[in-house]
C-alpha cells in the first residue's frame, strides 16, 4: 500500500510540475556531509502534499520571476499577501487566470484556473475571495496486473476567504481561511483499502507596510510584506495514520515603485520564500520509534513550523539552501502598457528550479490583460516550458466613479 501511494505521489509531483528532483538515497561521508551515490552533494528536496497551492498563476507575477508579496495590490494578492488588499486603489476588482500545464509534453487537459476578487468595505477594511482549481486531466486506472479498470479525472481545488484591515495609515494585517480538496484517485481500491479525497483546512497570516519616499526627480513608494501561508492540518487519502504536510510557507518581499514623471514608472521587486515543513531525514536513524515511518512525519504542523528552521541534516548551511529567491522588474508607460522581466532561483540540492521570465501588460479603462513566458536557464524541465499564460483583470471600481 505504501509503495502504491508513493508511486502515486511521485506521479502527482511530476504532473503538478513543481519541478523537483526525485529523492535520492544518500550516505554520510567521513566529513559528516551527505552525498548522493555518485559522490555529488546530497539532493534533499523538501516535498509536501497538494503542491498546487504554491503554484503562481498570476501572469503579472509570473513575468517577474514569481515575485508578488510586495507588488501593488490587485485581486491576486490572495495568493501572496492578502493584507495588501486594503491598500488597493479601486473598491472592487476581479481577476481570472488560466495556466496551461505541461503543454511541452503534448498534454492539453492539464491546467490551473484561478479566480480571485476583493471588495473594500471602506478605507480601513477589505474582503478577498479566491478559487483555485487544478485539473490533472484524464487518467486510465489499472489493476495490479496492468489491466485497465476505469478512467478518472483527478482534480484539486482551494476556496479562500480573506479579511484585510489597516492598523495604521501605513500598516495593515490580514487573515485568510482556506478549504482544500484533493481528489486524486477516489473510489479506487488498493489492497482492500479505498482511496478517498484528501481534505484539509488552512489559514494565512500576512502583513504589509507602505511608505512614500521623496526623490529629487520624482516620487516613489516602498512596500514591504510578510506572509505565512497554508498553516493547516495534514492531509491523507486513506484511513492511514501516515499523513503528509501541506506546503506551509514563510515569505518576505519588497517592491520599490519609482514615478519618474507623469508617464513613466519603474518597479523593482524581490521575494524570499522558505517552506515551513520538515526537511527529509538522511541516514539510518530516521525511524527511532520503530513505527515504520520517518520520525519527522510524526510532528504536528505547528511544531514543524518552528523545527523547520533548524532540522536540516547538514545544519545551518543546508537551511540556507532552502531559501528561494526571486527578483523582478516592471516598467509602465502611461499606466497603459507594461514590460516585465524577472529571475527565479532555487538551490541545486533543493529542487534546482532556475529560470528567467518575461511578459507584457495592457490596461485600458476597467480592463487589464497580462502575459508571461518562462525561459529555463538549466536542463531542469519546467511544466511551463514553451507556454504562454495570461490573466484578465477587471477594476470595476472605476465604473462606480464614472
Amino acid at each position: 500500500m505504501k509503495n502504491v501511494l508513493l508511486k502515486a505521489a511521485l506521479i502527482l509531483l511530476v504532473i503538478s510540475a513543481i519541478a523537483i528532483d526525485a529523492q535520492a538515497q544518500c550516505y554520510q561521508g567521513e566529513d559528516g556531509s551527505f552525498y548522493n551515490l555518485d559522490g555529488t552533494p546530497c539532493t534533499n528536496t523538501v516535498v509536501t502534499a497538494v503542491p498546487f497551492l504554491r503554484i503562481v498563476s498570476d501572469a503579472r507575477s509570473g513575468a517577474m520571476g514569481d515575485v508578488g508579496i510586495g507588488l501593488s495590490a490587485d485581486p491576486n494578492a490572495m495568493h501572496f499577501n492578502a493584507s495588501k488588499l486594503v491598500f488597493a486603489e479601486e473598491d472592487f476588482a476581479v481577476s481570472a487566470t488560466y495556466t496551461p500545464w505541461l503543454r511541452a509534453l503534448g498534454l492539453n487537459d492539464v491546467y490551473l484556473a484561478y479566480l480571485t476578487s476583493y471588495y473594500k468595505l471602506d478605507d480601513l477594511q477589505a474582503l478577498g475571495f479566491g478559487l483555485r482549481y487544478f485539473s490533472l486531466g484524464s487518467i486510465q486506472f489499472t489493476d495490479p496486473n496492468g489491466q485497465p479498470l476505469n478512467t478518472g479525472r483527478p482534480n484539486e481545488f482551494e476556496v479562500a476567504l480573506a479579511y484585510s484591515r489597516k492598523l495604521s495609515e501605513n500598516f495593515s494585517a490580514a487573515v485568510t481561511g482556506k478549504f482544500i480538496y484533493s481528489n486524486l484517485a477516489a473510489g479506487q481500491i488498493v489492497e482492500g483499502e479505498t482511496i478517498e479525497p484528501g481534505i484539509a483546512g488552512a489559514a494565512d497570516v500576512s502583513f504589509t507596510y507602505k511608505t512614500d519616499i521623496d526623490l529629487n526627480q520624482g516620487d516613489s513608494e516602498l512596500t514591504l510584506g510578510m506572509a505565512i501561508t497554508n498553516i493547516g492540518s495534514k492531509i491523507t487519502y486513506t484511513n492511514s495514520l501516515n499523513r503528509d504536510f501541506i506546503p506551509t510557507n514563510f515569505g518576505i518581499g519588497g517592491a520599490w515603485k519609482i514615478d519618474f514623471d507623469e508617464y513613466n514608472s519603474l518597479t523593482l521587486a524581490t521575494d524570499i520564500n522558505k517552506l515551513l515543513v520538515p526537511t527529509p531525514c538522511q541516514g539510518m536513524d530516521c525511524d527511532q520509534d520503530g513505527d515504520g515511518r520517518p520520525d519527522y512525519k510524526d510532528q504536528s504542523p505547528i511544531s514543524a513550523i518552528f523545527s523547520s528552521w533548524s532540522d536540516a541534516p547538514e545544519g545551518f548551511s543546508e537551511e540556507i539552501q532552502e531559501f528561494v529567491y526571486s527578483v523582478g522588474l516592471e516598467y509602465w508607460y502611461d499606466q497603459q502598457f507594461a514590460v516585465r522581466a524577472g529571475y527565479y532561483n532555487e538551490h541545486v540540492q533543493k529542487g534546482n528550479r532556475k529560470f528567467m521570465t518575461v511578459g507584457l501588460g495592457l490596461k485600458y479603462n476597467i480592463f487589464g490583460l497580462n502575459f508571461s513566458y518562462l525561459i529555463p536557464t538549466t536542463n531542469q524541465r519546467n511544466p511551463l516550458d514553451n507556454t504562454l499564460r495570461f490573466s484578465l483583470l477587471f477594476d470595476f471600481g472605476e465604473v462606480a466613479q464614472n
